[in-house]
């Protein structure tokens, strides 16, 4: 009997464990969580703070879901180490489990740089995981004032969760814009506007020197009052386990299309993983749920003696606040790169969809991201764009624009 050890217990997991069952029904499958939750869909811990969800609904499988899969969870257990040698993993508490596969989940850490005085704020909290969000929500008062360093995904949507549970929330960031990693200058305009809006204030373009208790001393000499501080500046891969068994990683561990890492045996799915992005003809961490449960299935079948391969990995957001969403996906790549821009401006929406040599490489939606799957769909698929009304997909992305026969194809079953 094969034996399975997974390390990590987010989607890329659940990924794992159900690729291996669709291969292997007997398996021994041994799960290794840092975390003493059963596994719940992360995005949702801002919709929690705002109480739009509550924690039986925020998790992602049912409650005998390792039950069911003949899975045994160590939970509150952390992974220190994959002798390659004896093949074991080995957890901080001595115990050594064996295995014949082993796949790293291990996901990402906040990254938090030096800032003189931090240990002397008291009410200091990242905002990654529902124990974060739950140690938050308890420091909170309908009074407090919350200094948020970070104007990411992360520390946005976590402004968003405690809109209305708090007095005030100023955000900033050394970046001049919200969202850098994804929105360009315009496109980020428009949503801190509307973010501003709605009662957030920021600071960009500045970000904190210094902390002296609750105040804040900014890089521009301004200073700033708080009484709860957010750390969202960043995430980094968590590529130790890797690295330290002898397999590759740069910003993440380096993968194959199979899963597998560099070191024999051993395979990784998710958050930790750098692999490859279509779009952009080269590797980069895609630190998104939808792939992590798609890398995740594909190392479990593997694992279990399988063939699977994920190869169309493209970056991809989907994300809202206070009722504005935004949709991005792929590469962006300007003149400058061989590119070329289309554009539509409306009130409150923007569209921009980026071209080069023949098929669409990335798009940014902002206010109607109504049927983006489409677009998202031509990504993936390096769609030549000369096969499909690309004229009638500009205005509006619909499945009319493809011949009959692919539409059979792709939405109406195989011709």
């Amino acid at each position: 009997m094969k034996q399975y050890v997974i390390i990590g217990n987010g989607t890329a997991a659940v990924g794992c464990i159900e690729g291996i069952r669709s291969t292997d029904p007997d398996g021994k499958i041994t799960v290794v969580s840092a975390e003493r939750h059963p596994v719940y869909c992360r995005p949702l811990i801002s919709y929690y703070l705002e109480g739009k969800t509550d924690l039986d609904r925020m998790q992602y499988r049912s409650a005998d879901f390792y039950e069911k899969m003949g899975c045994k969870v160590l939970y509150g257990k952390t992974a220190v180490k994959i002798d390659t040698k004896t093949k074991h993993v080995l957890l901080e508490d001595g115990t050594a489990l064996p295995y014949t596969a082993v796949c790293v989940a291990a996901g990402s850490s906040p990254f938090i740089p030096p800032m003189d005085g931090l240990n002397t704020v008291e009410n200091k909290f990242s905002f990654m995981t529902l124990d974060d969000t739950l140690s938050l929500e308890a420091a909170i008062r309908k009074d407090s004032r919350i200094l948020i360093v970070g104007a990411g995904l992360i520390g946005l949507k976590c402004a968003e969760g405690l809109r209305d549970r708090v007095a005030d929330i100023t955000v900033c960031d050394l970046s001049d814009r919200v969202l850098s990693s994804i929105l360009d200058t315009e496109c980020a305009a428009m949503m801190q506007a509307h973010l501003e809006a709605n009662g957030i204030r920021f600071l960009l373009g500045d970000s904190a020197a210094r902390f002296e208790k609750n105040t804040a001393f900014m890089k521009s000499g301004k200073t700033v009052d708080f009484d709860v501080l957010v750390l969202a500046v960043g995430v980094r891969a968590n590529t130790s386990l890797v690295s330290d068994a002898g397999g590759a990683v740069n910003r993440g561990v380096l993968v194959d299309n199979r899963m597998q890492t560099t070191a024999a045996g051993i395979y990784a799915a998710g958050d930790c993983t750098e692999g490859d992005d279509i779009s952009l003809g080269g590797k980069r961490v895609l630190a998104i749920l939808p792939n992590a449960y798609m890398q995740g299935d594909c190392a479990g079948v593997n694992m279990a003696g399988g063939d699977k391969t994920f190869d169309k990995a493209i970056p991809m957001n989907s994300i809202g606040f206070f009722g504005l969403h935004a949709m991005t996906a792929g590469s962006y790549f300007g003149e400058e790169a061989g590119g070329s821009l289309y554009e539509e401006k409306g009130e409150g929406t923007l569209k921009r969809l980026f071209i080069r040599d023949g098929v669409l490489t990335g798009f940014i939606l902002i206010g109607e991201t109504e049927r983006a799957g489409i677009y998202t769909s031509l990504i993936r698929e390096k769609t030549p764009l000369d096969t499909l009304d690309f004229e009638m997909l500009k205005k509006v992305a619909t499945s009319a624009a493809f011949s009959t026969k692919v539409r059979r194809k792709k939405f109406g079953g195989v011709v």
